[in-house]
């Protein structure tokens, strides 16, 4: 009689698929997404073929830190490569203003007030163009979801990892021109 192995040696390494992101971005975005694939071709792959090459030349590679670091490096700029490319080819890309630029559409900038009366600004952006630094979040965030279709002074809550904020719409905006 022949035995299966146990479920969970099975499931171990299964990973749900990701949810599928927003195909959506910003022209300045897909722009961005376009020169950081022919940068990696034209520039970072060749360097680092060429250092691979030479750390090879020294001799034992089971021992040369430098050949293995190269070896990541490159497969990490192969990766990526792989996915611009596939991902650069299903962009939609999104420009100017809704035909209704009183509500929150994607590439919006909007301000929200919180009940204690503090501000935050966003941008609705696309999942590869997000930048905390710059109040960039995604169309696919709960927040961003929160906030698309409303109109100034509308009030909306969102559910975060401390609870229900609700916010209000004190202003909403479209860049004139994407300087990024």
């Amino acid at each position: 009689m022949q035995s299966n192995p146990p479920e969970s040696h099975l499931m171990g390494r299964w990973r749900p698929p990701s949810p599928t992101s927003s195909p959506y971005v910003t022209t300045h975005g897909l722009k961005r997404l376009k020169a950081e694939l022919k940068d990696l071709w034209r520039v970072q792959r060749p360097e680092v073929v060429r250092a691979l090459a030479a750390a090879a030349a020294e001799g034992d590679r089971s021992e040369n830190a430098e050949y293995t670091y190269r070896k990541k490096q490159l497969g990490g700029i192969d990766r990526r490569i792989r996915y611009l490319s596939k991902r650069i080819d299903v962009l939609k890309p999104i420009e100017g203003t809704p035909s209704d630029p009183e509500k929150v559409f994607f590439g919006a900038t909007v301000t929200v007030e919180d009940a204690d009366g503090s501000e935050a600004i966003y941008r609705i952006v696309g999942p590869d163009e997000i930048d905390a630094a710059k109040s960039w979040i995604s169309i696919d965030s709960p927040l961003a979801r929160a906030l698309l279709g409303s109109r100034l002074d509308d009030e909306v809550s969102v559910e975060t990892p401390s609870g229900t904020r609700l916010l209000a719409i004190v202003g909403i905006d479209y860049p004139a021109s994407e300087a990024g």
